[in-house]
């Protein structure tokens, strides 16, 4: 919440009516009855404008505070002055209004106001009637609302006094969700659920609406729901609730609108208007005006998303009696008003999902189709991956300002409620995607789904009919195809009620003079500061709520120091409702002699830094959204990489420069557009054709659930019969034809031996025939494929060769990397149609040239410890270094404790980014969220909900690990934070110490977030820490100290005295109970041992051969792991060293990375039983975490990795009873271990 504090919650009270004098004239002399009196002109009698005192008082209140100058502007009525309410000056003594004008907010139109509180005339009448009630909604040319209530009276009206009020402050997930204080479900009692999703489309696809209602109140109720139906979605036009009679000239607007009319005036507007959408809110009709050229049409909600919306809605409770049912009869009626507040919030909160839940299942493939880089939404290729029934809709929401929106949103990954929900329902093959992005297929589950659904649901369209819009009647015709995608029904949608909390705030005191409201504000002041003090340190968020509010009454007393300390409060508290705006504001209108006392207080002196300084960094969001359009012009190198990328065929650098060589084969190095634009057509075509593949179910039981078919060949004469062959990302097979089609087996990529491109001879002719030879069969298949022989010969030893360096480097993504090529390849034949096109194909033939060229093996100790890979820089454009690594344990099996998150990785990158994986499955659990802009340091669970992440621009950030998003800060530090460390007593964390580049060592209490100790090393330069016994080990780049955490008294200093090193300081490791320290120099391949019991002699050293530099090293068990860069056959290469601590020797050399390791983490918070192996004695090592960042290199190194990839790896022992075979007695303890091989197997 970064919105510039609002005047107030009550910005003015009127008195609104005719004046008596004009009232006696009209009635003077007539004979007429009252009812046939012309209605008269309302206007503004007295104005009461906030604090409700005087001028002067107001003067003096605000000496020297120029906050809130500006905020108000004068009225003058022209004809008469309104009575301005103002009792009292500041010293009691009576006033006369002001002759000229009144101050009122500037917001508000005192023109037109009278005329919106009386809508359908201001009469006189005899009759008795009924106060009544209705609402306004004010909305500036910024988008900007004000509400307002107007009270009818037909009779005298007594002075009322203002009761004590109770301010609702809600926990907000979403701070940019609207606080809703009406009766959400209104729209659901006056609508059947199918012409509610009648009217959202109408205002989905921006119709000009009109609402009509014989209630003034319901309109704006009514329109104001469907409004908070959209979020986060917003209306962008015109948004007029109420129409007085004057004003029904506003319904011949030619743009699109949101307006409401009373009942009376339904058959003018129908009458008078053109193409308008007509809802009447009393009998829940909906039908259209008078069209002027064509039938209008307004297309339904896509089936699928409508039918789960339908099956929500029949299930909400909508009607409280039914829900006192089983209750008590109570005679309290606190007691009954308070459950039915609690019944309606709930309630509320069920409707929010619901259409939260529908807005996603509407709008959640479009991310699919975006480009982020280039900022581009490919939108022609989107509205063919949806389902036929379902174009008309997106065909006319896609041309919207609220779509247009929303692409801005999703383009700079807004974190809103929309993508919250989204991420939270995102299903297991999803996040599997963001971490291997292949061109889109059906899978074998989809494929099979899809075939149920369409046996069994008869379809179900709910298009408009107009003029009659609400007749619903099934169409006669196919059924509708459904949607790619299966929506979820109910997932996500079990949320746990928010936790709501009243805060009475004081009476107000009366009359209202100067010396009563600042008593008011000092009482509110107190009021707040006791809840604080009561307030336990770990209800957070609350506490932020009293900050906040506390600062705003400081505010209002001109406190303005006050105030910024108390939003200082937020940082340590709910960062999300941190009022930038509010505070930059506050520090620019500071008077200087309080700008002087804030700059000698260090905290308030750093908050005003950090806000003007991110003033100044702040940079103009980019938010075009361009569409993806076919290039006009011939391209080079640079251009064609970006036009592929934006087209959402290949993200790779690499994969689009080897794609430009195939399509410029024996030309010029530049593509022309008709080049371009056969491929893309080629490819799209390809796509979608897969797409409609169906297979029948004896195909479907043969083939796992992930299995996709990306290719089919012509129906061709091989071995094992006549049929098509069928490529996945796991095998080959046959589809055999004939009356039953039928799966016959040929080969698992895995088991091909060998692949041979010959000819046979047929009578006189030579026909081409692809041979293929596997392990375990002795008969060859051959399959005479005449023309495609070549190219299928190409795509079986590419998938071969990826599927090899797949198995050999435990990592998938070579194998989804080797599908991409083999399908350029076949789009490069399809689009060249040349006696060069299999020549160019062959130039993607990556895996199987560097088959050819370099052995792939990985060295064998190496490939008996490495476990698995995974790239956290899968979805970006480019490779990116991981500087950071976290391991945080969880509960491995779901079913265990539905409230304990599975174990989780934390990779932080460059520019401040953060990617989780989920552990026990190595998928995506989070997708690069970001903490600030700069080089993250370091990492730490410091307990079960909280993650602290420190960076160069000296701020730790605190991550909340249930909803992954940072809400606090802290911002002690002056320099870059460089470590953090936690101390356990009794297993439980008490204190957090943080150090900083410039010799900063902080003591925090990790509940209250407050500082407890600060210490100022001797020296500068710190770059890590270590905790034991009581004492702080503390790395610099000149010595190691130690210092005792109670008192900060040095107690030990070791100093790099060593006449052959000339380089500082960069880690180190404690080996306690061995008396020994180990450590690293910068630029140096040694390991140095000092005994801490004899400091004084020369420490012991252990050089690591082939290594170039030691960058990083951690402790696992009784072994020290070393990551550095190395050297082998006299290449750059990234090596681990696992040495032993016992005798000083290196144990392994683990050789996997193109690059420097830069960052170690071992799991050895891992607890799990199933963590014991079959046949293993004792406990076994943790694995460990290892991950280098990418670098392209020459195709003739063995190990090329064009990506920075993370390795898991475990000891020898662990290794061997992993690769061994799997006995049924392990794979039924389900260990997190064995199933996780299982499915790697399968991957691979």
């Amino acid at each position: 919440m970064e919105d510039v504090l609002p005047s107030g919650l009550l910005e003015v009270c009127l008195l609104v009516g005719a004046p008596t004098e004009r009232v006696r004239a009209l009635l003077q002399g007539t004979q007429r009855k009252l009812r046939n009196l012309p209605p008269l002109d309302p206007e503004v009698l007295s104005v009461f404008v906030p604090p409700f005192i005087s001028r002067d008082d107001v003067q003096v209140i605000n000496a020297g505070n120029n906050f809130n100058k500006g905020k108000r502007r004068s009225f003058r009525k022209k004809k008469e002055r309104p009575k301005i309410e103002n009792v009292k000056s500041f010293n009691g003594e009576q006033k006369a209004p002001d002759p000229e004008d009144v101050v009122v907010p500037k917001d508000i139109d005192l023109i037109a106001l009278p005329q919106l509180c009386f809508p359908g005339g201001l009469y006189v009448t005899s009759e008795s009637k009924e106060d009544h009630i209705h609402f306004l909604v004010f909305t500036d040319v910024c988008g900007n609302r004000t509400y307002g209530v107007v009270a009818q009276y037909y009779q005298s009206m007594q002075v009322f006094h203002m009761k004590p009020l109770q301010i609702i402050i809600p926990s907000r997930e979403d701070p940019d969700s609207p606080i809703i204080d009406l009766d959400l479900h209104l729209p659901l009692l006056c609508f059947k659920p199918e012409q509610v999703l009648q009217i959202m489309t109408c205002i989905l696809t921006e119709q000009r609406i009109v609402f009509f209602s014989s209630d003034w109140a319901l309109l704006t109720l009514v329109a104001e729901c469907f409004m908070l139906y959209l979020h986060p979605l917003q209306w962008q036009h015109t948004f007029v609730p109420i129409l007085s009679r004057q004003m029904l000239d506003f319904v011949m607007a030619p743009t699109s609108f949101l307006m409401g009319c009373h009942t009376d005036h339904f058959d003018e507007v129908s009458t008078e208007g053109e193409d308008l959408i007509l809802i009447n809110i009393d009998n829940g009709d909906i039908s259209h005006s008078k069209v002027v050229e064509e039938e209008l049409e307004i297309p339904d909600v896509p089936a699928q998303a409508a039918e789960t919306f339908i099956k929500r809605v029949e299930g909400l409770q909508l009607h409280f009696d039914l829900e006192l049912c089983h209750l008590r009869a109570s005679t309290d009626l606190g007691e009954v008003q308070t459950r039915r507040r609690a019944w309606q919030q709930k309630l509320n909160m069920d409707v929010q999902q619901t259409m939260l839940q529908l807005i996603v299942n509407i709008f959640r493939e479009v991310k699919d189709h975006l480009n982020y880089e280039h900022r581009v939404f490919n939108s022609e290729e989107f509205l063919k991956t949806r389902a036929v029934g379902d174009q008309p809709f997106y065909k006319k929401v896609l041309e919207t300002y609220m779509f247009h929106s929303f692409l801005k949103a999703r383009l700079n990954r807004k974190m809103d409620a929309f993508a919250r929900l989204d991420l939270s329902t995102r299903s297991e093959e999803d996040r599997l995607d963001l971490m291997f992005p292949t061109p889109r297929r059906l899978t074998i589950e989809k494929m099979a789904s899809k075939r149920v659904s369409a046996e069994r649901r008869a379809s179900r369209r709910m298009v408009i009919s107009m003029p009659n819009l609400q007749d619903i009647q099934l169409p006669e015709g196919p059924t509708r195809n459904s949607s790619l995608r299966k929506v979820g029904t109910g997932l996500a949608m079990r949320t746990p009620p928010k936790s709501i909390t009243t805060f009475k705030i004081p009476e107000i005191h009366f009359p209202l003079m100067f010396q009563c409201v600042h008593s008011y504000y000092t009482d509110f002041y107190n009021h707040l500061s006791k809840a604080i003090s009561t307030l336990p340190p770990e209800n957070s968020a609350l506490l932020a709520r009293y900050f906040y509010l506390r600062g705003l009454v400081s505010l209002m007393q001109g406190k303005l120091l006050s105030a910024l300390s108390d939003f200082q409060n937020l940082e340590k508290t709910d960062l999300r409702i941190f009022p930038t705006d509010l505070v930059r504001k506050i520090v620019e209108t500071l008077p200087r002699s309080e700008r002087l006392q804030a700059d000698r207080r260090p905290e308030l002196k750093r908050l005003i830094s950090r806000v003007m300084e991110k003033q100044r960094e702040v940079l103009k969001i980019d938010d075009h959204v361009k569409n993806f359009e076919l290039p006009k012009t011939h391209m080079q190198l640079d251009d064609f990489v970006k036009r592929i990328q934006e087209s959402g065929i290949v993200r790779d650098i690499d994969t689009i420069h080897r794609l430009f060589d195939a399509l410029t084969v024996g030309q010029q190095k530049q593509i022309d557009p008709e080049t371009f634009r056969d491929f893309y057509n080629y490819w799209k075509e390809t796509e979608a054709e897969a797409q409609e593949v169906n297979l029948p179910p004896a195909v479907i039981e043969h083939l796992d659930k992930n299995e996709c078919v990306y290719k089919l060949s012509c129906s061709v004469k091989t071995s094992y019969g006549v049929g098509k062959i069928a490529l996945t990302q796991k095998r080959l097979f046959l589809l055999t034809e004939g009356g039953h089609p039928g799966y016959v087996p040929i080969a698992a990529f895995r088991d091909i031996e060998d692949v041979k491109s010959t000819t046979v001879a047929f009578l006189l002719l030579r026909i081409p025939t692809l041979r293929i030879k596997t392990l375990h069969k002795k008969e060859v298949f051959d399959a005479n494929l005449k023309t495609e022989c070549d190219l299928w010969y190409l795509i079986v030893k590419e998938m071969w060769a990826g599927k090899k360096m797949a198995y050999d480097h435990k990592d998938p993504q070579y194998i989804q990397q080797a599908l991409t090529n083999v399908l350029l390849m076949d789009a490069v034949v399809g689009a060249l149609q040349s006696s060069k096109s299999i020549y160019a194909a062959s130039k993607l033939s990556y895996f199987d040239r560097m088959k050819n060229e370099v052995p792939m093996m990985v060295p064998k100790t190496t490939s008996e410890t490495l476990k698995h890979k995974i790239n956290p820089s899968a979805g970006e454009t480019f490779p990116q270094a991981i500087d950071v690594l976290l391991y945080t344990p969880g509960h491995l099996d779901p079913s265990e404790r539905l409230d304990n998150a599975h174990p989780k990785l934390w990779c932080a990158l460059n520019e401040g980014k953060v990617v989780v994986f989920d552990a026990s499955t190595w998928s995506i659990q989070q997708h690069c969220f970001k903490m600030g802009r700069s080089k993250l340091t370091c990492m730490v669970m410091v307990e079960q909900s909280q993650v602290w992440i420190g960076s160069q621009d000296s701020i730790i950030y605190i991550i909340n690990t249930h909803s992954m998003s940072c809400n606090k800060q802290l911002n002690d530090h002056r320099s870059d934070v460089t470590d953090i460390i936690v101390e356990k007593k009794n297993g439980t964390p008490s204190e957090a110490y943080s150090s900083s580049l410039d010799g900063m060592v902080i003591a925090w209490n990790i509940s209250t977030l407050k500082v407890n100790r600060v210490f100022q090393l001797p020296c500068q330069n710190l770059t890590s820490m270590k905790l034991h016994n009581d004492q702080l080990w503390c790395c610099t780049r000149s010595c190691i100290l130690v210092v005792s955490i109670d008192e900060f008294q040095l107690q030990m200093k070791i100093e790099h005295h060593l006449r052959d090193v000339c380089s500082s300081f960069l880690g180190f490791q404690l080996f306690p109970e061995r008396d020994e320290v180990w450590a690293f120099y910068s630029g140096s391949s040694d390991l140095y041992i000092w005994n801490t019991k004899d400091l004084s002699s020369t420490p012991q050293k252990i050089h690591l051969q082939d290594c170039s530099e030691i960058t990083c090293m951690i402790r696992v068990k009784n072994q020290l792991w070393v990551g550095s860069s190395g050297k082998l056959q006299g290449k750059s290469k990234g090596k681990i060293f696992v040495v032993s601590a016992e005798r000083k020797s290196v144990d392994k050399e683990l050789v996997g990375h193109a690059d420097a390791v830069k960052a170690l983490c071992s799991a050895e918070d891992r607890t799990h039983p199933a963590m014991v192996l079959e046949g293993i004695k004792k406990a076994s090592p943790p694995p460990t975490f290892v991950i280098v960042p990418g670098r392209s290199l020459a195709l003739n190194s063995p190990l090329t990795l064009d990506f920075p990839v993370l390795f898991c790896v475990c000891p020898a022992d662990v290794a061997t009873g992993i690769e061994g075979t799997f006995s049924s007695k392990f794979v039924k303890t389900r260990s997190w271990v064995s199933v996780n091989m299982l499915e790697c197997r399968k991957a691979l």
